[in-house]
């Protein structure tokens, strides 16, 4: 049967390192209680939570810590892809035996191999699991609309898209037309950038990072609401702290873990990211305590 119940604020876990790049197990816990606390709809372990930084066993570590700690509250989603469809299929296999109710796969893109192949790919997964698969329309590996749809009419599994390749609303737009809610589900990503733009055209929720998940439950609870303005309004009050956090070259998760440090989450010897990565400065670090302060964060 076609899973399409997932829908809401399902925040990417930022993963807390020590100095030494170890994981801190404990402070993962504190995470996730927090993120149920506030009232989140799932979990994603992902590429911000830098499992591309992570070997199996700390992935796999990682993954049963979150499923054990959020005790079936809420459903935990597990980025298992990987370059080859053996590896991606053993990472999905073992997600899904430690608990995750469901996997976020991005294509292939090492080898350029044909679309056609990529679709395969797909289907050779989502035939070896129980569960669904958000398509990870990412940046450096995108899906099209066509491929996306194409898909969630092959294979069951394949019925949810985490749209986040920029631009991602004519994305939407493709989806919209061309397919329908009862086959494709679509989410944003990209850090919420266009969680509003995205709502707008029945996105079924977000997949930001979990730094302010309280800001965009808030949102998604006013727009169900239907009081869309108020909304939009609360939303643009972050619009600053949001283009911040959003930043590459690694700046991304120095900077969501130490205002996860900020906002009493994490231990500051628990705030580090594995390198390689850019650092921010400390001009950078008073311009986020701005931030922090004037959206109430602390």
């Amino acid at each position: 049967m076609r899973h399409l119940s997932f829908k809401g604020i399902f925040p990417i876990l930022q993963t807390p390192f020590n100095k030494k790049g170890q994981i801190v197990f404990e402070e993962v816990e504190n995470e996730v209680d927090w993120l149920i606390d506030i009232g989140v709809n799932g979990i994603g372990i992902a590429i911000a939570s830098e499992v591309f930084k992570l070997n199996d066993e700390e992935k796999l570590k990682l993954l049963k810590t979150v499923v054990d700690r959020s005790s079936g509250k809420i459903p935990i989603i597990m980025n298992s892809g990987q370059e080859s469809t053996e590896y991606t299929t053993y990472l999905s296999k073992k997600s899904e035996e430690l608990g995750a109710k469901g996997l976020m796969i991005k294509p292939p893109v090492f080898d350029n191999v044909p679309q056609a192949m990529i679709e395969e790919h797909f289907i050779n997964v989502a035939s070896s699991v129980n569960i669904p698969i958000f398509l990870q329309d990412q940046g450096n590996s995108p899906i099209s609309g066509d491929s996306a749809v194409r898909l969630s009419e092959k294979h069951e599994n394949l019925s949810y898209i985490k749209l986040e390749s920029i631009p991602t609303i004519p994305r939407f737009d493709y989806c919209n037309k061309n397919s329908s809610r009862d086959k494709l589900i679509l989410f944003g990503g990209v850090g919420g950038s266009f969680f509003m733009e995205e709502l707008r055209r029945g996105s079924s929720g977000t997949m930001p990072s979990s730094v302010i998940p309280d800001m965009f439950v808030n949102v998604w609870k006013l727009w169900n609401e239907e009081k869309k303005d108020e909304a939009h309004k609360y939303y643009s009050g972050f619009a600053e702290l949001i283009k911040i956090l959003n930043q590459g070259l690694g700046l991304a998760s120095w900077i969501n873990k130490y205002v996860l440090y900020r906002r009493g989450v994490f231990s500051k010897n628990s705030s580090f990211s594995r390198n390689p990565g850019l650092r921010p400065t400390q001009e950078h670090l008073y311009e986020i305590d701005r931030l922090i302060e004037i959206n109430n964060l602390i």
